[in-house]
C-alpha cells in the first residue's frame, strides 16, 4: 500500500483536509501546525479534531505528516529567538495530541556559525524539553540540502540527534529533493542511498518521505522543489520509489509547485507507477 498525498490548507479545519485530500484521490497529507512564515497558530477546535480522527481512521488514512513552521530554528545563534523557537516546538507537540499517532516534521535548523556540533546540541535539549510530556506523536527530522550552516544535510548529523534525544518516538522524513541536493544519487543509486541511511541511522526510524523533483543538479546544496518529472530527478526515479519494498506503507507527501489540481494529477501519475 502506497499512502500519497500533499501540503493543505488547514484554513478550514482538519475535517476539511481529509475532505480535500479524498477528493484528490489522496489517502493521507501534511499540514502546517501554524503559520509556515510566523509564529501564529489557529485556536484549537476539539470537535473538528475529534471527527477528522473518526473520518481518518473510516477512510484508511495513512498516519498524517504535519510540519513545523520555517522559521523555527532551535539552534539560532539569538538566544530569545532560540527559547522562542523550542517553545513553538513544545506547543506544536501539544497540539498534535488532538490527532494522536500521527508525524511531527520539521527542519533541524541552521547554526548560524555556532558550529555543527553546538548546533545538535541545541537541538537535542530543545527535542528533550519538548517530548518530556510524551505527547503521543513521533517527531521526524527532515533530510536538508545541506545549504548555508544546516544541519541535517548529512545522514550522520541526523543519527547525533537521535543519539542525543535518545528516544524511539524520532525517526525520519527523507526529502527527496534535498538529499539529491545534498549529494546523494538516488537517480542512479537507490539502493546504495538507502543502504548507506540504514547503517548510519537505521531504516527502522525512516517514517516519511516528501516526494520532490530537483530544479538543481546532485549537491548543488540549493533547495529548489520542481514537479515529478520535471526536474533533475526524473519520472524513472520515481518509478523506482514507488515500487521500493523499503519504501512500501510509508506516507509520501508531494511539496512540487502545485495547486491542488496539479497534486491530483501527480498523485495519479504515482499511482500508475506502482508495479509497473
Amino acid at each position: 500500500m502506497r499512502y500519497l498525498g500533499c501540503h493543505l490548507s488547514s484554513s478550514g479545519g482538519s475535517l476539511a483536509m481529509v475532505r480535500t485530500a479524498q477528493k484528490i484521490g489522496a489517502n493521507t497529507f501534511a499540514f502546517f501546525t501554524r503559520n509556515p512564515r510566523g509564529s501564529k497558530a489557529k485556536e484549537e477546535n476539539p470537535a473538528d479534531s475529534a471527527a477528522a480522527e473518526a473520518a481518518l481512521r473510516e477512510l484508511s488514512f495513512g498516519k498524517l505528516v504535519a510540519h513545523g513552521a520555517y522559521t523555527m530554528n532551535l539552534c539560532t545563534l539569538d538566544p530569545e529567538a532560540r527559547v522562542f523557537a523550542a517553545d513553538v516546538l513544545a506547543d506544536d507537540l501539544r497540539r498534535m495530541a488532538a490527532l494522536p499517532d500521527n508525524y511531527y516534521n520539521f527542519h533541524p535548523g541552521s547554526h548560524v556559525g555556532q558550529g555543527t556540533q553546538t548546533g545538535i546540541s541545541q537541538i537535542v535539549d530543545a527535542l528533550k524539553k519538548a517530548m518530556e510530556p510524551q505527547y503521543p506523536v513521533t517527531v521526524l527530522l527532515e533530510t536538508m540540502a545541506g545549504k548555508g550552516s544546516e544541519i541535517g544535510g548529512s545522514f550522520q548529523e541526523l543519527r547525533d540527534i537521535i543519539d542525543g534525544v535518545g528516544s524511539e518516538y524520532v525517526g525520519v522524513c527523507l526529502d527527496t529533493c534535498h538529499i539529491w541536493d545534498a549529494g546523494y544519487d538516488i537517480v542512479g543509486d537507490l539502493n546504495g542511498v538507502l543502504e548507506e541511511f540504514d547503517r548510519i541511522v537505521g531504516l527502522n526510524r525512516l517514517k516519511a518521505l516528501h516526494l520532490n523533483d530537483s530544479k538543481n543538479v546532485r549537491s548543488s546544496h540549493k533547495d529548489r522543489h520542481e514537479c515529478i518529472g520535471d526536474g533533475h530527478l526524473g519520472l524513472p526515479t520515481f518509478h523506482n520509489i514507488m515500487n521500493h519494498p523499503v519504501l512500501a506503507g510509508l506516507p509520501m507527501i508531494l511539496e512540487t509547485p502545485n495547486e491542488l489540481s496539479g497534486y491530483q494529477r501527480e498523485i495519479a501519475l504515482l499511482r500508475q507507477m506502482e508495479q509497473v
